[in-house]
């Protein structure tokens, strides 16, 4: 009981950074959203790269973070929007339910 209300904390202090993330950069947003469409099925880097139209670099620095260009703190595994599942020696990328309660968040602010 009381792990789950300190996860819920750490969610609340996490959402601010989530959602400035998110309206910073628009390949986050697009994968956010990619995996949101897909949930609960997940996906690998290549295939997300070509539905949000962009390369693979810029998913994994998105999702992993990447140098100065993608700081690992915005990552989006780092934020808990998505989560990276090791299935069969890939690699395949999930959103996460704060992601969804995020995106829905945003969406409603529109």
């Amino acid at each position: 009981m009381q792990e789950d209300t300190q996860i819920a904390h750490l969610l609340d202090i996490k959402k601010p950074l989530a959602v400035r993330a998110l309206r910073k950069s628009a390949i986050r947003k697009k994968i956010t959203e990619y995996l949101f469409d897909i949930s609960p099925s997940g996906s690998y880097t290549s295939e997300i790269a070509y539905h949000v139209k962009t390369t693979p670099s810029n998913v994994i620095g998105a999702l992993r973070g990447m140098n100065k260009r993608y700081r690992q703190e915005e990552s989006l595994i780092q934020l808990d929007i998505v989560q990276e599942l090791n299935e069969k020696s890939i690699r395949l990328y999930k959103i996460t339910d704060f992601g969804k309660e995020l995106l829905n968040s945003l969406k409603e602010r529109r």
